[in-house]
């Protein structure tokens, strides 16, 4: 999954030539609207701004992509690949018994961290980023889909995704602050019922988010996430999605 080295060929999982998914299209997409302010849902305590999400199997192939605007540009159109991204580091980075956000990567992707330099592991599939036609991004047919896309990132948006029966891939979302992406991602997975999540770095909140980041630039779990702008933090909390501080044990 973390390889350089990409075919630009599809990679069929079902008889129907699709990739194996946790959640089809139109399921992604509804729920992307319901859980962003935009389309009618809550806040996201950042920008308030429309958001794309991707979703890849286990496997890291990307096998859903969609947007909660009513066209492709109502959102940043760079958070696309962002997005898919994001859905491909929290799956590659998550056991079974242990889950990983994209957010609990930051604090030690820094300059002295053990992770620092881990975004440039696994450079994006140029190949299959540029694919396609601009008119199919975001829909049932996305050129994404059925193509292993890479790429690290170290901040919010991305989560890991659970069934019943353990790991199921990952979930990236993009458009809005980093901590905003986090809280939209995080009801996203609830909503899909993929959040079974075994545990994760912290004991009390698994792949929270951890606002522990103190004024020398340091976290004291290891791995926190800096805080934005807005009210994504707060809103973190009251989701269950992030922890605050010496609230990590």
């Amino acid at each position: 999954m973390l390889g350089t080295s990409f075919s630009s060929a599809q990679v069929p999982n079902n008889a129907d030539g699709k990739p194996s998914c946790p959640v089809d299209h139109a399921r992604l997409a509804d729920i992307l609207k319901k859980s962003v302010r935009p389309a009618g849902g809550p806040s996201n305590g950042g920008l308030d701004n429309n958001e794309w999400a991707a979703v890849v199997n286990r496997d890291g192939i990307v096998c859903a992509v969609a947007f909660s605007g009513n066209k492709a540009d109502d959102q940043w159109p760079g958070s696309r690949a962002i997005a898919a991204e994001k859905a491909n580091t929290a799956n590659a980075f998550s056991l079974a018994n242990k889950a990983m956000a994209t957010a609990n990567l930051y604090a030690q992707s820094q300059p002295g961290g053990y992770l620092f330099g881990a975004a440039l592991s696994s450079p994006p599939n140029a190949a299959a980023l540029y694919s396609g036609q601009p008119a199919q991004y975001g829909t049932s047919q996305d050129p994404l889909v059925g193509q292993p896309l890479g790429g690290v990132i170290a901040f919010g948006g991305g989560l890991a995704l659970y069934d019943s029966n353990g790991p199921a891939g990952g979930l990236g979302v993009s458009g809005d602050s980093a901590c905003a992406d986090h809280n939209v991602a995080w009801r996203v997975r609830h909503l899909l019922g993929l959040d079974h999540v075994p545990a994760g770095v912290n004991p009390n909140m698994k792949d929270a988010i951890i606002y522990d980041i103190g004024p020398d630039g340091k976290s004291t779990s290891g791995f926190g996430h800096p805080k934005c702008d807005g009210k994504e933090d707060q809103i973190a909390v009251d989701l269950g999605a992030g922890v605050q501080g010496n609230a990590v044990r």
